[in-house]
């Protein structure tokens, strides 16, 4: 490394050999925490060494009793002991913290940060500046040093340095995957890995993790350990099961068994399943499921198909490997309806067997638990969250129904009642109930849902929204975000909600980090596009804000909402006739409604015609005397055609009816010119948020 940064085609093969040599040991329990270059060694055929083990630690993992016999030098560390090497340290080993496998990760970034700028990324003129860089600072940008670094490799190392351990990849499985797909993407392949056959390994007596042909050494205390330079099943997507039925409304069972499997498949930390949201991107459609995995970049992709015949169900379900479009695995059930769990259960499980993932005892537990007992409330809740992904007003009135019929049926069962907060959110969101008649039950239902189980990430998230939402008590919100996340990082409303936070309270960086590990676990949500494109307004950077919208737009063009954010964007950037234009589209996709009324106010108002304007916002004022239509919204048309005062007199009544729209008012740029007017220091008050 003294010689200068490395060319990234070589730097990447270097980081997949030792990524795969910190997941062997990963896996087996033993955290290095004194990764750096001087124990990296580069053989002359180019195989990769991880050596000095010597302040290795020895963490066995929940039901595995086989790393029991592995030697290690060093034990648990002591409350402020510090560990490690200046400039390589993570900032919990900094600060004397216990350190896991995330440390190991936070190191790697330091060396492929370097291998690729050729500087440290933490450094200083006393190991005091060294630490306090460590701990509050970020590196300058790769592409400050190399043009010819990816913006996608510069991702990666950017999430291998985040302060805090949740933020970081979770696994040097995870982190792989990353790599190896830019080396997929960019051409690339890793270099100076030397094939060893398996009954040349079976002779030796070397521990093996996995039969494959290519391996990467790891010396650790005299054991060498190898690892599968193979191409793994790591990642999954379960493709919107099809409904065989002849009756339409057996479309909430499939759908759901689609859901209940994602859910369960999602619980496994060594398997990446592709979001809900977006897999049912491709529900209708006669699309080839290895080219759907190719575009979704997984490994493997799961198809079925649902027959209901009076109470007897029909599934068939196959797992195919993207690679090669062979069948992995399939099977065909007949059931009663009231045995649909264990079949998801059967299924979930069948995959995992196959795909031969390493399962902790918990997660055994977690991949066939059964949150009921009652098939009717199962049923129930099936339909509950089929018509809460409709997002209609009438949808959603019938989701909260289901969901109180369900727990009726079981008054223990918590995930009626997480759907129950959920239902209720997006009644406030969508502008159909006030925050004030809806947010108190959100809170209610999504505590009641964790004290049955406090375990489900879903419902620690939403409770969050609620926080942040309604109570304006951002803490806490941060609080239920992180333990969401920290129980499923795979969870990607979790990291979209945690982004919103971060972007009202102005903490810009942070927010960019949550939202896109948001979109890169859930590629084609539009909420989640749409709001990266508006953090990229509120930090006023306007080109890569139009940039994003527009990947928000293309997702799908006829959704109103999408065209809502873009013409925010255009506006700020003062693109007039693109906002124009998409207010027009939005206003026509969403008719008679607050949103749509806003939208058809600021084209009139932008294209000049200021009376038309008027008369719509007269509308919406009438609109209200039939539906909730938020002060908000009011607001912004006003924006366009009103004085400061009555702007401000809609924003404080936005903020006394806890509007959610309120928490950005600190950083929209289209309030800065009320940022003069002393109303407004009052109003940011009266949101929670300081002036």
């Amino acid at each position: 490394m003294g010689a200068g940064p490395f060319a990234p085609r070589k730097a990447l093969g270097h980081a997949l050999q030792i990524t795969h040599g910190l997941a062997a040991a990963h896996e087996k329990g033993i955290v290095h925490r004194d990764l750096k270059p001087e124990n990296i060694f580069v053989t002359k055929d180019g195989r990769v060494k991880i050596l000095d083990f010597g302040l290795a630690k020895l963490d066995p993992q929940p039901g595995d009793d086989s790393a029991s016999h592995l030697p290690t030098t060093a034990g648990e560390t002591q409350p402020g002991m510090v560990l490690g090497t200046l400039g390589y340290m993570s900032p919990e080993q900094v600060r004397g913290k216990p350190a896991d496998a995330r440390s190991d990760i936070f190191s790697f970034g330091a060396i492929l940060y370097e291998m690729l700028s050729g500087e440290r990324a933490f450094h200083g003129d006393s190991a005091a500046d060294a630490m306090s860089a460590i701990l509050m600072k970020d590196p300058p940008d790769l592409s400050v040093t190399n043009r010819n670094i990816s913006p996608g490799l510069e991702r990666v190392v950017r999430h291998c340095l985040e302060k805090s351990p949740e933020e970081r990849f979770q696994s040097a499985r995870d982190l792989a995957f990353g790599l190896e797909s830019l080396s997929d993407i960019s051409g690339l392949a890793p270099v100076g890995v030397k094939t060893v056959s398996a009954a040349r390994l079976r002779r030796s007596r070397i521990l093996l993790l996995a039969a494959a042909s290519a391996v990467v050494l790891l010396a650790v205390g005299g054991v060498t350990f190898l690892h599968s330079r193979g191409k793994p099943v790591d990642s999954i997507a379960v493709l919107p099961f099809v409904n065989g039925s002849r009756d339409a409304n057996a479309e909430y069972l499939s759908d759901g068994i689609t859901e209940s499997i994602i859910n369960r498949l999602s619980r496994l930390s060594h398997l990446r399943v592709t979001a809900r949201s977006t897999v049912f991107h491709y529900k209708g459609r006669d699309e080839d499921p290895q080219k759907i995995g190719r575009d979704l970049n997984v490994r493997a992709v799961v198809s079925g198909k649902v027959i209901q015949r009076g109470d007897t169900v029909s599934i068939h379900a196959d797992l195919v490997d993207v690679g090669t479009g062979s069948q992995m695995w399939g099977d065909h059930y007949e059931r009663k309806a009231s045995d649909i769990q264990s079949v998801q259960e059967e299924i979930a499980r069948g995959i995992s067997e196959k795909l031969r993932l390493p399962l902790t005892g918990e997660e055994k537990q977690r991949l066939t638990k059964s949150y009921t007992a009652n098939p009717d409330a199962y049923q129930l809740y099936l339909k509950g969250r089929y018509a809460w992904e409709k997002r209609s007003e009438s949808a959603l009135q019938q989701s909260i129904e289901y969901f109180q019929q369900a727990i009726e049926k079981d008054p223990g069962y918590a995930l009626a009642y997480a759907g129950l907060a959920d239902s209720y959110a997006v009644l406030s969101a969508y502008s159909i109930q006030s925050p004030g008649e809806s947010f108190p039950r959100v809170r209610a239902a999504a505590r009641k849902a964790l004290e049955l189980d406090d375990r489900l990430a879903q419902a620690h998230a939403t409770l969050g929204i609620a926080f942040m939402n309604y109570d304006r008590n951002w803490s806490s919100a941060e609080s239920e975000y992180k333990k969401a996340i920290a129980l499923d990082p795979g969870y990607a409303t979790a990291h979209h909600w945690y982004g919103l936070l971060l972007m009202a309270l102005g903490r810009f960086d942070e927010s960019l980090a949550q939202l896109r590990r948001a979109t890169e676990l859930d590629p084609f949500s539009i909420a989640i596009q749409g709001n990266l494109s508006r953090m990229f307004l509120f930090a006023r950077q306007f080109d890569r804000a139009v940039e994003e919208c527009r990947k928000a737009v293309a997702i799908d063009p006829n959704l109103g909402v999408a065209h809502i954010y873009a013409a925010n964007v255009y506006e700020a950037a003062k693109m007039t006739r693109e906002a124009i234009a998409e207010n027009e589209t939005a206003a026509r996709l969403l008719g008679h409604t607050p949103y749509g009324l806003m939208a058809l106010g600021r084209a009139q108002a932008l294209s000049g015609r200021r009376e038309a304007a008027l008369a719509t916002v007269e509308e919406m004022k009438g609109l209200s005397a039939h539906r909730y239509v938020s002060p908000a919204f009011v607001a912004m048309l006003l924006r366009h055609v009103g004085d400061k005062d009555q702007i401000l007199d809609w924003w404080e009544k936005a903020c006394e009816d806890r509007i959610f729209e309120a928490i950005f008012l600190k950083v929209d740029p289209a309030n800065d010119d009320l940022r003069d007017n002393p109303r407004f220091a009052a109003l940011l008050r009266k949101a929670g948020l300081s002036p």
